[in-house]
């Protein structure tokens, strides 16, 4: 079930298209996970390719078509955005020890990239490579103080910004559990204790701080204050904000300043939903909820002088029925590769 408030068609590509925000969302890919895997959290690599994690400590890096070219364990146990995929097509991930790891994008070799200190009481918890920067976002909590914050590190993995309190000090976060950037470059975290006994609580909420660490706003549903349960988050092409309810069981679209725009019901809704992330080379979203991944086409790139599909857009639909050997990303050899 979709539901719409007014949106306006909002972005434009030079002085020939535009993108904008379609609806009811078209479903072009169906994925059903191998050997009863169920999908936690996602990370893209390409059109057809991308690295999911399950509810232990699995990481598999797939096929469009559900089939698994690569596997790797001793990833963080739990429900949460433990990795990430840099600009250099490697794969980012925190492990059991609260290390965070990087992962060749040959997957031949894997390094320590940030290690947890030993006497600190903080352990990360999720992970995003800014696009923009390539500076590495991590979510952190204590449960000893019921507190979180977000570190920022850069491509050298030294530590640049903390974020945690507000210009009153309070505190911004509880435990950040998914964590992700705005083309703004606000920083935007799902802030909700997923593993906790009170998962029955309504008490999360999406909060977003400027790139400065300022904070900006808090999302607490919709109506507001009405209770989210948020798990994994993203932004899009127009700077929206999407994310996974597990109260309603769909997915929240957001505009940049927190505005709700729409909400999105996958057709199993009696499972709850745990990721999404964006495409920015198709502009299509992927869902993953239970053992499915679902791939749906929800913005239009249309021509500014007839209104109709733009040229790109005619092709979008056929990017995920051909090979990624034309990108800058080739793992025709991963599957040679030995599971570790």
């Amino acid at each position: 079930m979709d539901t719409i408030v007014e949106i306006p068609a909002i972005k434009t590509q030079g002085d020939v298209c535009l993108l904008k925000l379609v609806y009811p969302f078209e479903l072009l890919e169906k994925m059903i996970m191998p050997d009863n895997i169920f999908c936690s959290h996602i990370s893209l690599l390409t059109t057809s390719r991308a690295w999911v994690s399950d509810r232990s400590d699995n990481l598999y890096f797939i096929s469009i078509t559900g089939k698994i070219l690569y596997r790797r364990n001793n990833l963080l146990y739990g429900s949460s955005g433990s990795h990430t995929v840099n600009g250099e097509c490697e794969l980012i991930y925190i492990d059991t020890d609260y290390n965070i790891n990087k992962l060749t994008k040959d997957m031949r070799t894997c390094s320590v990239f940030i290690e947890k200190l030993k006497d600190s009481i903080w352990e990360p918890q999720c992970v995003f490579c800014s696009p923009s920067t390539g500076d590495l976002l991590v979510g952190m909590c204590t449960n000893d103080l019921d507190i979180g914050k977000v570190t920022r590190y850069n491509q050298s993995g030294k530590l640049t910004q903390t974020i945690q309190h507000d210009i009153t000090g309070l505190e911004l976060y509880y435990k950040p559990s998914f964590i992700t950037e705005n083309s703004n470059g606000d920083v935007v975290v799902a802030d909700y204790d997923i593993d906790s006994s009170f998962y029955d609580s309504e008490s999360g909420a999406v909060v977003v701080t400027e790139r400065c660490g300022k904070y900006r706003f808090s999302y607490t549903g919709h109506p507001p204050g009405s209770g989210i349960q948020p798990r994994g988050i993203c932004t899009d092409a127009l700077s929206n904000i999407l994310v996974c309810d597990d109260r309603t069981r769909e997915v929240h679209i957001l505009n940049s300043d927190g505005q709700f725009l729409s909400s999105h019901q996958p057709p199993s809704s009696h499972f709850y939903l745990s990721s999404v992330c964006y495409d920015a080379d198709t502009y299509c979203l992927w869902v993953c909820f239970d053992r499915k991944i679902f791939v749906y086409k929800y913005i239009s790139l249309q021509d500014s002088h007839t209104g109709g599909e733009g040229s790109e857009e005619k092709s979008l639909k056929k990017e995920h029925k051909i090979s990624d050997a034309d990108l800058n990303c080739v793992w025709s050899h991963v599957e040679s590769v030995q599971e570790v």
